[in-house]
């Protein structure tokens, strides 16, 4: 099993900025992609950004040029830079994770709510 822990979420002004972390425990050696999604009230999980151990990276189109996902593999941690946020990032957002068995682990969750 794989636990992982988010950190990070807060309220913050639209146009500001925020930084989420997601450390991953327990049987972390075949991890191999991890990321972020996130959910808004009333609508679908969706993905944000996600990242491989070999540095493959992907983003949603509504994310790109404003966040950023990086990955310390040695602290099995993944962040999610957020910059010039919108009302509409707001979200409860998730981190997960992918083991080489395509199993998929999920944290709690971090909500994320932008003001206008």
């Amino acid at each position: 099993q794989v636990q992982l822990v988010e950190s990070g979420g807060d309220l913050v002004q639209a146009g500001g900025s925020l930084r989420l972390a997601c450390a991953a425990s327990g049987s972390i050696f075949n991890l191999n992609v991890m990321g972020w999604y996130r959910q808004a009230p009333g609508k679908q999980r969706e993905l944000v950004a996600t990242i491989a151990r070999g540095g493959n990276i992907a983003y949603a189109d509504s994310v790109k040029g404003r966040f950023t996902i990086s990955r310390d593999n040695n602290q099995n941690t993944v962040y999610l830079q957020m910059n010039s946020l919108k009302p509409e990032d707001t979200a409860v957002y998730y981190c997960s994770a992918v083991d080489t068995n395509n199993r998929i682990f999920w944290g709690q969750g971090t909500q994320v709510t932008v003001s206008s």
